[in-house]
């Protein structure tokens, strides 16, 4: 059978544009709509399933197959073909269906006679809301064409099935969306507390005309909107956020790259041609990207998604003249969004938004980045914040501890808002501390150092009165790049970094990638366990050329200054020999070339892998210094993926065995003089940096807002005492300490918080 050309497809939207228009019910105008289809696409049927609530596929309305089937027919999401088109929301056809394994016969529908079938999801802001099928009786195999063609015609269906098909209350019943208070847990994508009015942010415009009357005016429109959006990126370099640099600079300079895109932008314009509307194009290839990535399961691939969400509501904005227009903000708000772009972010008053819940989010999405470089408390993974939460409601967002609290009692607003009091108060205290030595009651001096990534995160190490820079990530400038940095860029990342550490001693951690952490440049096969996988120093040193540009770049960058490189994820010695020798060698080719020699040049590891702490007679003849990777460690430790929230609470990190570990490590190095700290969570938690510090540790690195509370802890600690109650109590059975360290700091006047 010949295939459905472009011309049908134009006369089809027509004509489903005029039923559209017309009268009639939402369910009338599926009717008859339904019969179109089938005549546009010469299919002998034509039927339209609708999602409903607990992912049930309910017939709609059909053309061909028995009426009486009509919302007594029902299928389950991943269910029969049908199932399956809207399970994996993508087209799929089958010129022989019935003889397909995943084939579910339905005899209410009277469908045994037809053998071919072509299906596609009907999707909305890139969610499958129902599937839209076409059967033939004889084996008929459709053509590409034939698909898109169905999967435009699919769009204009969703606006029908959005419209009023499904009860309103029945929506209700299913989102729960009841006005009480609620707690909401999510993931901290950056720390702090904000209470203020929630703002949806709606960013999608709806998109009302679909077919295209001109198609030359629609591809003009479509030019004149990108050149416009393009100019406001650029203007958003040139701005006033943008002059310091840093990487939100480089994140939005990669989300420039994305605007460029010449697959995104063709696509755009392919759609076009077919018979759309600029802003229905725009929203069909949206939909079309949206539901292909969200089956990937690499973070990377799925963060880009948002991107490219943020510039197609951004290019629609343009398309309908509402360029730039955001909403006029309450004084204290807290924005709610699904997800948000890097550049939707900025275009909101910062000194009126106070905070930020999301409901989807990792700490490496583009605007988690910007919101740490802005300082504003961020939530996400907040699971259905958009159906719970209404404008205007007062909204909670605890970045510490990772919850939401919507609607919350006069109770709760007040403790938080007597909190955030405190907390004010804590901090110009902590600020009035920052020159106090930190020393225990009896003497003992303990070095407190910041754990940094972004150039942010520098501006507040004078403040806390920090030593300097225990642990600097190299990887998040990584990150926030589209391609790896050269050379000399690295070059003047580092520089910027010793810039502002102003002759503070800085440890330099190399790239530590893989895992959770991702670059786009870099394609790892899918892994079942990422963490113990090919990660950290085993991906540079199957990648010299990396690790050796990198540490070129610190060895320039230091300009005679002294040099601190710290190899990361380092599980047996002759990893660190492999490292330290292409170091070597790239420190003896700079002086070659005139490069000032580091004044003092310090090569230590990071000790996250057990197998390690087994060989410090090896190790420690090797290192100027060793930092413990707490997280990583604990997780190995206990053979405990930390993000299993199934596991996150059933072991501690002031577990006896822990602390035992970690105690024969400080034994072993001090044996050998050889400088130990520790860069995890644990040091910068009062309770735990209390029982580090028992233990033998003399240096902590942590997150800025971490010093102030540590160094309050250390200077109300008698140490000698508390050793030896901790000496005491090492060898219990318990599957933690904690609560009897708190007891004794309790009993003992030592501050904790």
């Amino acid at each position: 059978m010949p295939s459905v050309g472009t011309g049908v497809s134009r006369r089809l939207l027509g004509r489903l544009r005029d039923v559209m228009a017309g009268s009639g019910s939402a369910e009338e105008r599926l009717n008859r709509t339904v019969g179109l289809i089938a005549e546009g696409l010469k299919a002998d049927v034509c039927s339209c399933y609708v999602q409903r609530a607990g992912e049930v596929l309910e017939l709609f309305a059909t053309k061909g197959l028995l009426a009486s089937a009509v919302h007594a027919t029902r299928l389950r999401v991943g269910e029969g073909l049908v199932g399956l088109i809207a399970a994996q929301a993508s087209p799929m056809a089958f010129a022989d269906a019935q003889n397909h394994p995943a084939f579910a016969y339905r005899p209410e529908t009277g469908e045994e006679i037809y053998r071919s079938l072509m299906g596609v999801p009907i999707l909305r802001g890139g969610r499958v809301i129902g599937v839209l099928v076409v059967q033939n009786k004889t084996q008929r195999n459709y053509s590409e064409e034939e698909i898109e063609t169905l999967e435009t015609v699919a769009m204009v269906q969703a606006e029908l099935v959005a419209g009023g098909l499904v009860p309103k209350e029945e929506q209700i019943a299913i989102d729960g969306n009841a006005l009480l208070p609620l707690r909401i847990e999510g993931v901290r994508l950056n720390a702090g507390i904000a209470i203020g009015t929630a703002v949806i942010h709606r960013s999608q415009i709806s998109v009302q005309r679909l077919v295209a009357e001109d198609l030359e005016t629609e591809l003009n429109r479509f030019k004149g909107a990108l050149t416009a959006m393009h100019n406001q990126l650029d203007a958003l370099l040139n701005s006033a956020d943008m002059e310091a640099g840093g990487e939100h600079r480089d994140v939005i300079e990669t989300y420039r790259m994305f605007a460029q895109d010449a697959g995104w932008i063709g696509r755009i314009a392919e759609a076009i041609q077919g018979g759309l509307t600029a802003e229905a194009a725009v929203q069909k290839v949206h939909d079309d990207t949206r539901a292909r990535m969200s089956q990937v399961s690499d973070p990377y691939i799925r963060e880009r998604l948002l991107d490219f969400e943020d510039l197609a509501n951004r290019l629609t904005q343009h398309l309908a003249g509402k360029a730039g227009v955001t909403q006029e903000l309450p004084d204290e708000a807290i924005l709610i969004a699904r997800t948000l772009g890097p550049a939707e972010l900025l275009d909101y008053d910062r000194k009126k938004l106070k905070g930020l819940v999301l409901e989807e989010g990792s700490p490496t999405m583009h605007v988690a980045i910007i919101a740490r470089a802005l300082d504003i408390p961020v939530i996400g993974r907040a699971e259905g914040v958009l159906t719970r939460i209404e404008p205007m409601d007062l909204v909670i967002v605890d970045g510490d501890s990772n919850q939401v609290f919507v609607r919350p009692g006069e109770d709760i607003v007040a403790a938080f808002r007597a909190n955030a009091v405190l907390r004010a108060e804590r901090v110009a205290a902590y600020a009035a501390e920052r020159d106090d030595p930190v020393v225990t009651i009896d003497g003992t001096q303990i070095g407190l150092h910041i754990n940094a990534g972004l150039l942010a995160d520098l501006h507040f190490m004078e403040s806390s009165g920090a030593l300097g820079i225990g642990l600097y990530r190299t990887e998040i400038p990584f990150m926030a790049r589209h391609e790896l940095p050269d050379v000399e860029a690295q070059t003047q990342i580092y520089g910027k970094i010793y810039e502002m550490a102003k002759g503070k001693p800085i440890v330099f951690r190399t790239l530590d990638v893989g895992g959770d952490k991702v670059l786009p440049y870099w394609n790892g096969a899918p892994e079942e366990n990422p963490a113990m996988g090919w990660r950290s120093i085993r991906i540079t040193l199957d990648r010299p050329a990396v690790l050796r540009q990198q540490l070129r770049a610190l060895i320039r960058a230091a300009q005679g200054r002294p040099l601190s490189v710290m190899f990361p994820m380092i599980s047996e010695v002759s990893e660190l020999d492999k490292a330290r020798d292409l170091l070597d060698r790239e420190l003896a080719r700079e002086i070659a070339r005139g490069t000032p020699k580091p004044e003092r040049l310090r090569v230590g590891t990071m000790l996250e892998v057990p197998a390690l702490a087994f060989q410090t007679d090896a190790l420690l003849k090797r290192v100027d210094f060793i930092s413990v990777g707490s997280n990583d460690l604990v997780q190995f430790l206990f053979a405990s993926d930390r993000g299993n929230p199934r596991l996150s609470d059933r072991y501690d990190t002031l577990a006896p065995s822990v602390l035992a570990f970690l105690k024969r490590l400080v034994e072993a190095c001090r044996s050998k003089n050889v400088p130990l700290s520790l860069c995890g969570e644990m040091g910068g938690q009062p309770v735990d940096a209390m029982a580090l510090i028992g233990i033998g540790f003399r240096s902590l690195s942590m997150h800025v807002p971490s010093i102030g509370p540590v160094r309050r802890m250390v200077r109300s600690l008698e140490l000698a005492p508390f050793q030896s109650y901790l000496e005491e109590i090492l060898d219990r059975p318990d599957r933690s300490l904690r609560l009897m360290l708190k007891a004794y700091a309790r009993d003992h006047g030592v501050d904790i918080g």
